[in-house]
């Protein structure tokens, strides 16, 4: 069955790419879903350019999505939120040009999550189109980096890959049990 759809998929490039766009509607809405291994099938399936502009299609079109829906459940939600947060509060009451340029920034920066700056945005008074421009336009430099990364990680070999990929696990149980004595 694994073989078939192996052999399948490769004939069927259409199909893929709307697969690869619904999932990644479905991470962006998901919020706390990385999408790396996703570029990463992108990459692999399509080749470095074709992936990557696969993977910033699905990546803007996940941010609308999410956009569209965070802030319809955010006005209903509004009067019961306290944002505390610096940037919330600034990016809430922003509009026009000085939004999406805070949201391009935000975006560029690669280790900020997507979903964090699409929250705050649907929390701003900034409009759809601004924020699909300036969402995909930030979105671009950060997802070259990605997929520049992911592509040299996939040449190695696979005891490389499972030695940084148990680094990064490492890496990261090491920040939970500080984070944890820090509180």
């Amino acid at each position: 069955m694994e073989n078939h759809l192996l052999q399948w998929l490769p004939a069927h490039p259409g199909l893929v790419f709307l697969i690869s766009i619904i999932l990644n509607i479905i991470i962006a809405i998901s919020g706390v879903i990385p999408s790396a291994f996703l570029t990463a099938a992108n990459i692999t399936f399509f080749g470095f350019s074709t992936g990557l502009i696969v993977s910033i299609i699905g990546e803007a079109a996940g941010a609308v999505v999410s956009f569209i829906l965070y802030r319809k459940g955010l006005h209903k939600l509004a009067p019961y939120v306290q944002t505390e947060n610096k940037l919330l509060k600034k990016l809430k009451n922003t509009r026009g040009v000085e939004a999406v340029f805070l949201v391009l920034s935000l975006r560029i920066l690669p280790f900020v999550p997507s979903g964090a700056v699409t929250l705050t945005a649907a929390f701003s008074k900034m409009n759809l189109l601004s924020f699909t421009i300036a969402s995909t336009l930030g979105k671009i430099p950060s997802l070259f980096i990605e997929a520049y990364s992911v592509n040299h990680v996939l040449k190695l070999t696979i005891e490389w890959q499972v030695g940084i990929l148990l680094s990064i696990l490492f890496l990261f149980a090491c920040y939970q049990v500080w984070k944890r004595r820090h509180k």
